[in-house]
């Protein structure tokens, strides 16, 4: 088993340096973010031997509990949706929050962060292809509420953009998605606004992360092609 994780991560990982490399990129620019949730701790432990350091988690109260238990201290991202009232179990251990979809959730981010005297980094969930299924905010809301948040809020840092993109069997059919996203995130990064440094795009997942770091993706998280299928 150990063999074959990091084998696997590594795979991923190579698969994304050579795309760099294709297009120009330097590799150090993306991170590799190994989709751990609903995976036991072990596995996580596993690649930490390694040097993994980044894990995604989708349930707040699962990233708080393999957070409280690793062994050693790695990147815990909180990807899944965040309702508000699950914030206090992960504020002060994710590195970086990246499903903000509502000023609402916000308020309750800065609020929490208030308390504990932190900063919090996050990213503006963005639905680019409008699907009903799927949280965040449309392409067009994006720029006003990461204005609204910068604006309001001081405990919190806006880093970027985040978006899950349809579920296809070609992943070329997601390339139109990450590319607006690109563009979506120069165009508010053009803007200069305070509290707000827009260098991080989260897109790209098992089946598609090679075409999202072609268009720029900063972050990629991938599960399935590391861990296998979940249960």
């Amino acid at each position: 088993m150990s063999e074959k994780l990091i084998d696997r991560y590594n795979e991923v990982r190579a698969k994304i340096d050579e795309t760099c490399v294709k297009c120009g990129r330097d590799p150090k620019e993306v991170t590799l973010i190994a989709v751990s949730k609903t995976k036991p701790l072990e596995d996580i432990e596993e690649l930490i031997k390694y040097e993994v350091n980044d894990f995604g988690e989708n349930k707040p109260q699962e990233l708080k509990k393999k957070f409280d238990e690793v062994s050693v201290p790695v990147r815990f991202h909180q990807i899944g949706h965040l309702q508000t009232n699950k914030v206090k179990y992960i504020i002060n251990k994710t590195s970086l929050i990246h499903s903000v979809d509502s000023y609402k959730l916000a308020q309750v981010i800065e609020k929490e962060a208030a308390k504990r005297d932190i900063f919090v980094d996050i990213l503006v969930e963005v639905n680019y292809a409008g699907e009903e299924s799927k949280f965040g905010v449309s392409k067009d809301e994006a720029l006003g509420l990461v204005k609204e948040i910068a604006s309001s809020f001081r405990h919190i840092n806006v880093k970027g953009l985040m978006t899950i993109a349809p579920f296809v069997d070609d992943p070329e059919e997601n390339r139109p998605i990450f590319k607006g996203m690109h563009e979506l995130l120069l165009d508010i990064k053009s803007q200069n606004i305070d509290n707000v440094d827009m260098s991080v795009l989260s897109m790209g997942m098992t089946n598609d992360y090679v075409v999202a770091v072609e268009e720029g993706a900063t972050m990629v998280r991938v599960g399935t092609a590391i861990f296998g299928e979940r249960q």
